[in-house]
């Protein structure tokens, strides 16, 4: 199943590009998508062509920041209806867990989790796409939720830490811009790191009737579940850069067991394990992208105990060692391949 997001999700696009010295309407119809996306908010268009279309986009205006400066300008009502409950909700926490409730709403191939951390609690995205590079898509979710809680706390609100997996840009100026001083890149994960305290703190504007049936609005259309598949690899990828994935681990976070989940996955006919190889496929073809990391943090962000048990995977999947494959992707920058 191709996942698919609201064209909402270009909002400010146009306006970005043309800022760039860019066509906008040219590069839509590049990739391939609709002119129509640009105006109907509502419109479902594929997640993976509109992540190509903002690296595309990022690529020709020599702009590493595009998708962040798409970003920094949204408001809560770019989410939908989704926003009415949002908007409404007695705390942020609360305000959140209705985000990872129903974001499939607004994007399906976007997961969205709420991790304990100590004291603090991490917000953690990840996309779910096949596409060799997400890093304009990433940081546009990242700014999205960075500005949704910022409304709960307050404009002078900052985050503990913001973590981006992929390599810092030249200039971080937009970023700190965004999200303030806190950054840090090549992260193993993609996440906003927030005090506890914070995520409980009231909302004073709530309006807890106008939630309820922002609340019941969306549960009368809310989609089906999908595919047994989808939810087991959403797990997958949120667990692999923990070295915990293995369907013990994903069965528990369902609230089943591995036979069930066997079952069900066999039923669409597809198994646990082809499901964890297709995303260290697509995980590992974005970091070589990246290029920000040793193969040796490769291999442990996919889940590899050792670097050998990587090696005899990737030659197994692509025909070459990873340094070869790495040489030929990049054979003029001199990347870290460790």
């Amino acid at each position: 199943m191709t996942p698919l997001t609201r064209s909402a999700s270009l909002t400010h696009f146009s306006e970005i590009a043309r800022t760039c010295g860019l066509d906008p309407e040219a590069l839509v119809r590049e990739v391939g998508l609709p002119l129509r996306c640009l105006q109907d908010a509502d419109m479902k268009v594929a997640s993976d062509t509109v992540i190509r279309l903002l690296e595309l986009a990022a690529q020709r205006a020599g702009e590493p920041a595009f998708g962040l400066r798409m970003g920094e300008s949204r408001r809560l009502s770019n989410l939908g209806p989704l926003a009415f409950t949002v908007r409404d909700q007695p705390t942020l926490r609360h305000a959140l867990s209705a985000i990872i409730e129903h974001i499939p709403r607004h994007n399906q191939a976007l997961v969205v989790r709420l991790e304990p951390q100590g004291s603090r609690e991490v917000i953690r995205l990840e996309l779910d796409s096949a596409a060799h590079a997400t890093r304009q898509a990433t940081e546009l979710a990242l700014a999205v939720t960075f500005r949704t809680v910022a409304l709960f706390m307050g404009s002078d609100w900052q985050a503990h830490r913001v973590c981006m997996r992929h390599r810092a840009p030249p200039d971080r100026r937009v970023h700190r811009r965004v999200f303030g001083p806190r950054l840090d890149f090549g992260e193993s994960f993609n996440g906003i790191v927030c005090e506890s305290a914070d995520l409980d703190r009231p909302n004073p504007s709530a309006d807890p009737v106008m939630a309820r049936y922002a609340r019941e609005l969306l549960d009368a259309e809310k989609p089906g579940q999908g595919r047994f598949a989808d939810q087991v690899g959403q797990l997958i990828l949120l667990l692999m850069p923990l070295g915990q994935c293995h369907a013990k681990a994903v069965a528990r976070h369902l609230g089943c067991d591995r036979r069930t989940i066997t079952r069900r996955l066999a039923a669409e006919g597809l198994g646990f394990h082809a499901l964890v190889n297709r995303h260290r496929v697509q995980l590992v073809q974005q970091q070589l992208v990246d290029g920000s990391r040793s193969l040796a943090d490769v291999s442990a962000l996919l889940g590899f105990a050792e670097p050998s048990a990587f090696s005899r995977w990737y030659r197994q999947q692509f025909g070459q060692s990873a340094r070869e494959h790495l040489a030929e992707l990049r054979p003029t920058r001199p990347d870290r391949i460790a």
